[in-house]
């Protein structure tokens, strides 16, 4: 989505006029979006002042095009400035630039990562050099016109206050491979930039391609489940942007530190715990994965470890059938009881998915072991633990920050954690920030400021449960990639009895919960007519999904309210509420469980209440 578009003309007459920043915020609104802040608009205002001045050259054709706050799809990132045209040659060019207005910046010893003053404090980032080359690879995946219409995507970054005297801390052979990837200009490169456009834009495009980028079809939004196989083979399937990049290189040099640190003390070793908090479709699972992934490549020992069997029974199945024996995937892919008797720094890297899933004890009967956050720091010499707290679903779920903290200290461990890590941009739901906003809102989680997302994402509420199977069956019938979700309001009477319908609904609606002889429901080719849990779908991803809202969550007297009552007594989730009287605990356990289903789709969520209320409450909140 392009926010402020304009020829070269009619971009540098709206930089003289000093309109360029109030015209981009007036887009915004059009938009019917919000950006960040108050310092984003000075931003414009001053940025947009230096790229008028670096384009404003007779040799670059006034009727070239440019787009400003360009939102890269299915991602919640957005591009500073593009500039298409064609070079001499005829080739379609577009220019991806990253703008800064830092005077300096610091080094780290990770790869791609400096340290700037950004967010009102000192902060680790990507370099940007990196953030271009990242944005303008996930345009290029995502969008079939970059191929179809032979454009190429050229990123650079342009850091227009940053001080020759410093030029070392930014362009340095530490960073040179992404500055060959995306050449930085700094205070003094202007004329530099001017020439490095030169070589790609001249003369406009016969047909604009900025708006063939704008209108271009969107590939197929690409699971992590499907991608493991790929990954494990060494390919670069994801393009991990900002705080993503950041979060994994900490951790990378961690790994490396702490075995170095080891071989220099005579086996004595340091030990490192990192945090990474992040909501749904923030992209922790594909951080742990990719992970993994590299560090096993380079001989080091780790495991990914989730709680959740649905998606390592998932992984397990797929990479099957890309040839991986059953036993090595197994060997790297474990659940959370697996370090019980583990002996002390047995693993060089442990990565704990869904760490607030993690128990307190290991066993069916939860009766093992000491405690498994416990267990993992015990058994490695880093740790690392993807959490958010807003995703525990049972009253077995205790895994907090709190507590990883509490147990590192326990076992000696430095704990590594904050903003700089944390993830925060939106990768699925279409990259809405907003929506998550949206259902923190709805479900009363937490309050938002903005709750207005974006309409590309598919939100639609049925009346009519059987109106929604349909909907959803028509785009589960283009790549096997929608579900039916539920909360937990149905017994499981098909468990035992494979005929039983476990849910009925109005005007006739039937069907079972999800196949229990097979742990894959997620991706078998016929279980579409079964309605899956939250055990089946968290930690997955689906194009489109379709929630069944039970009678556990009513809308009351103004507000949205639980009922725990209303849960089927075959649930386990709630187990022991009763006799504890937790009530608040169980209130959270309901809201968090319908927001994870709730932000399970990659494209769409279509919806439908029990509570006609609730239906016409989430209807009224959608239309303001």
């Amino acid at each position: 989505m392009i926010i402020y578009r304009n020829t070269k003309g009619g971009f540098i007459a709206d930089v003289r006029s000093n309109m360029i920043s109030q015209k981009i915020e007036d887009a915004f609104y059009q938009h019917n979006l919000n950006h960040n802040n108050d310092a984003e608009y000075n931003s414009w205002t001053n940025s947009l002042q230096f790229m008028r001045n670096v384009i404003d050259d007779p040799e670059i054709s006034n009727e070239c095009s440019i787009a400003i706050e360009y939102q890269i799809p299915l991602t919640s990132k957005r591009v500073d400035f593009l500039i298409s045209g064609e070079d001499e040659s005829n080739n379609r060019n577009i220019i991806v630039i990253e703008l800064k207005q830092w005077e300096n910046s610091g080094r780290t010893s990770r790869p791609d990562v400096v340290t700037a003053f950004t967010g009102g404090c000192e902060r680790a980032v990507t370099h940007p050099s990196y953030q271009a080359y990242s944005y303008a690879k996930t345009i290029e995946n995502f969008n079939e016109n970059v191929s179809a219409y032979n454009i190429s995507l050229i990123p650079c970054a342009y850091l227009h206050n940053y001080r020759e005297q410093n030029r070392s801390n930014i362009d340095c052979p530490l960073y040179s491979e992404a500055i060959a990837l995306a050449p930085v200009f700094l205070q003094c490169d202007s004329e530099k930039l001017t020439r490095f456009i030169k070589t790609y834009i001249k003369k406009k495009n016969d047909e604009d391609i900025l708006m063939k980028i704008e209108d271009g079809r969107l590939r197929p939004a690409k699971a992590l489940q499907d991608a493991v196989g790929s990954m494990l083979a060494g390919n670069k399937e994801f393009h991990l942007i900002d705080e993503q990049k950041v979060a994994y290189e900490t951790i990378k040099k961690l790994v490396e530190n702490a075995l170095r640190e080891s071989s220099k003390t005579a086996g004595k070793c340091s030990k490192y715990t990192v945090i990474v908090e992040g909501g749904p479709g923030t992209g922790k699972s594909v951080v742990a994965v990719q992970l993994l992934c590299d560090l096993i490549r380079k001989g080091y020992s780790a495991n990914y470890i989730t709680k959740n069997a649905a998606p390592r029974n998932v992984y397990f199945e797929l990479l099957r059938q890309d040839h991986y024996s059953l036993n090595y995937v197994k060997s790297l892919f474990k659940g959370s009881g697996s370090f019980i008797n583990t002996p002390l720094n047995f693993f060089d890297c442990l990565i704990a998915d869904e760490a607030h899933r993690l128990q307190m004890k290991s066993g069916m009967f939860q009766n093992l072991g000491v405690a498994q956050i416990k267990e993992i720091i015990h058994s490695s010499k880093v740790s690392v633990f993807f959490i958010d707290e807003d995703q525990i679903v049972t009253t077995s779920d205790a895994g907090s920050v709190e507590l990883i903290k509490h147990y590192a200290v326990e076992e000696g461990s430095v704990v590594i954690c904050g903003d700089d890590i944390n993830l925060v941009s939106q990768f699925r739901c279409n990259g809405s920030d907003g929506y998550l906003a949206f259902l923190n809102y709805l479900l009363d989680i937490r309050p938002s400021a903005n709750t207005t997302f974006d309409i590309d994402y598919d939100l639609r509420v049925f009346d009519d449960p059987n109106s929604m199977r349909e909907a959803l069956r028509e785009k589960n019938a283009i790549a096997n990639k929608a579900r039916m979700l539920a909360g937990y309001c149905y017994k499981w009477e098909s468990k035992n009895d494979r005929g039983a319908i476990d849910i009925r609904l109005e005007n006739g609606f039937e069907a079972q919960w999800n196949f229990s002889n097979t742990n894959v429901w997620a991706i078998e080719p016929d279980s579409f007519e079964q309605v899956g849990c939250i055990h089946t779908s968290q930690g997955l991803e689906f194009d489109y999904v379709g929630v069944i809202i039970g009678k556990d969550l009513i809308y009351r007297d103004g507000k949205v309210v639980t009922d725990y009552k209303a849960r089927a007594s075959t649930d386990q989730s709630l187990k022991g509420i009763r006799t504890t009287r937790n009530y608040a605990l169980a209130d959270k356990i309901i809201r968090n469980t319908y927001k994870t289903l709730l932000s399970r789709g990659q494209k769409g969520c279509f919806l439908y209440c029990e509570d006609r209320s609730l239906s016409d409450y989430i209807k009224d909140s959608i239309k303001r």
